[in-house]
């Protein structure tokens, strides 16, 4: 987005990126507008050189003449409608592209806040209302190419008609801009709620099988229709505020008009004019409606524009979880992790180094404190002392986007996307590389056998149609298909059963061999095929060795991975 991440700037990125297709586009509507305001002066020269005085060949002449700025019109209309529309979905596009690479970012933060609907929201309806502004600008531009137009003709029909039209016409603009403020602020509390709703219903749809569970459908429903009627009571309003902005220039625009008539019908009657002259001037006043009650829509679209644009500079320009380095880590990696003197969050003076290639197990008796051990490796947060360290270098200093090339964290609750299964697996595999080592290692095999199509058959919105343990498999499966040097990984069998849980960690430790892994569970099975176990406990390190030595020696270990 550059340095100015205000509403403005989004507005004036979304224009400048598609100014070339606005300027065509202006250029092409400049010209289907002027056509318009000749059509009623080509009837008022026919009239008179024509039809008063009757000649077949300039009446033939006049007609052609006609014909032929009728097809410049049509032209200009429909090429640069085509133009401005090109520039509006083109811009909304590249908005859409901006506020999903920040939510997308390395360094987080974007999310904060504001529930995963509400983002939709913002990518999609905001991202469209604010490239929408490059339509309007085009038609903006040729509206006022056309009452210009129509005041230098008018000027030349009669002068104070002319006059009259170039007067009012910026008087009627200035009122349009002067009453779009209120629809701007009604207009951004319309998205507010409208983005709050969609979070909420995105909730709902995402915990149903857990409401149903709970029999809590009711209080659900009660839920989601009191922020439905908070997100429709905002639209009315705005609904409102747009009415009667509309309502107001349109009986401004229709006095305006009836002004203009009066007075060309007062000049005919003084004999000022003639009879073609008459038809110019009201084929004219007809046509001035036209481009007039474009510019006030314009007014309209810049306060929608201008209201989704400081929404849209709020996710860009949100801060970062976390400040990135600019070091890139050694490539390829060693894999060797240290933890220094980490403490955050009941964390206490952690001193900790996983060797390369090393099959660690990490035993956590606090879930909290396993949380914050995993931020902290992830670097969705910075420790308060101590630092954490890949290779040697402090994982501060290294590029965030880098350092997830090089370290992975998956954690529990890793979600799945709506695709195939295969698609899923390979999310975040090297290119051209084979995930049947991955799939094979976290069974998914067996989950395959239960969709219609196997691995290329899809599993729905966060998987919902696989069962928690299926899903898990499947998450793991995309961790080790990934194939990070160091590969951390939280609980990735909580809902497996025995059987399973044995084959997996056997199939974790043969697609890892030579890569450093750290498993983050209380799971026997998974910590029995680790090379040596770490037990925190109370916020330290209070046992170090291998997983049947803690299981005979040690009470607390024995309690946290066997009860």
């Amino acid at each position: 987005m550059g340095a100015d991440m205000s509403g403005r700037g989004v507005i004036r990125r979304a224009v400048a990126g598609q100014r070339r297709d606005v300027a065509v586009g202006s250029l092409l509507g400049a010209a289907h507008q002027t056509g318009e305001a000749l059509v009623p002066v080509l009837i008022g020269l026919i009239v008179d050189r024509a039809v008063v005085r009757p000649d077949g060949g300039a009446l033939a002449l006049w007609l052609v003449v006609l014909a032929v700025v009728y097809a410049m019109l049509s032209y200009g209309f429909r090429f640069g409608a085509r133009a401005g529309e090109r520039a509006a979905e083109q811009a909304a596009h590249q908005l859409r592209l901006d506020v999903v690479r920040r939510v997308l970012a390395p360094h987080g933060g974007a999310e904060a806040g504001r529930p995963p609907g509400a983002l939709v929201n913002v990518a999609t309806e905001d991202a469209r209302r604010v490239g929408a502004l490059n339509m309007a600008l085009t038609l903006g531009i040729a509206a006022v190419v056309g009452v210009i137009a129509g005041a230098v003709l008018l000027l030349r029909a009669s002068v104070p008609l002319g006059l009259l039209v170039l007067i009012g016409a910026p008087v009627l603009m200035a009122l349009g801009h002067y009453l779009a403020r209120p629809l701007e602020h009604r207009s951004e509390a319309e998205q507010e709620r409208a983005a709050h709703a969609s979070g909420v219903a995105a909730d709902l749809v995402a915990g149903v099988r857990v409401l149903k569970g709970l029999r809590a459908e009711s209080a659900a429903v009660a839920r989601y229709r009191s922020t439905s009627q908070a997100s429709r009571e905002a639209n009315v309003r705005a609904a409102r505020a747009a009415a009667l902005q509309t309502g107001l220039m349109l009986t401004l625009t229709g006095a305006f008009i009836a002004l203009v008539a009066l007075v060309g019908g007062r000049l005919v009657l003084s004999g000022s004019i003639g009879l073609g002259a008459l038809v110019s001037a009201v084929g004219l006043a007809l046509f001035l409606p036209g481009p007039i009650a474009v510019l006030a829509w314009v007014g309209a679209e810049l306060a929608k524009a201008r209201a989704s644009a400081a929404r849209i500079a709020d996710v860009l320009a949100a801060p970062g979880e976390t400040t990135g380095g600019a070091t890139e880590p050694a490539a390829p990696s060693a894999g060797e992790l240290r933890l220094h003197g980490l403490g955050h969050a009941g964390l206490h003076g952690i001193d900790l180094t996983v060797r390369p290639g090393e099959h660690l197990g990490i035993v956590v008796t606090d879930t909290a404190h396993a949380a914050t051990l995993l931020h902290c490796l992830a670097r969705r947060c910075d420790p308060d002392r101590g630092h954490v360290e890949l290779d040697g270098t402090p994982v501060t200093q290294l590029a965030p986007a880098a350092l997830r090339s090089a370290l992975l964290v998956a954690e529990h609750d890793a979600q799945l996307f709506d695709g195939t299964l295969l698609d899923n697996v390979t999310a975040a595999a090297p290119a051209g590389a084979d995930p049947q080592p991955a799939m094979d290692a976290a069974a998914v095999d067996e989950v395959a056998a239960t969709l219609p199509g196997g691995t290329s058959g899809r599993i729905g919105e966060r998987g919902s149609s696989l069962s928690g343990g299926q899903r898990q498999r499947v998450a793991l499966a995309r961790a080790l298909a990934a194939d990070r040097s160091v590969l951390v990984v939280h609980d990735p069998t909580t809902a497996v059963d025995a059987a399973t849980e044995a084959r997996i960690a056997t199939g974790i430790r043969r697609a890892r061999t030579g890569r450093t892994t750290v498993l983050v569970t209380s799971s026997p099975a998974l910590l029995a095929a680790t090379d040596r176990v770490v037990l925190i406990d109370g916020g330290t390190i209070t046992a170090e060795a291998p997983h049947e030595d803690l299981v005979r020696d040690h009470p607390v270990y024995r309690t946290a991975v066997l009860t």
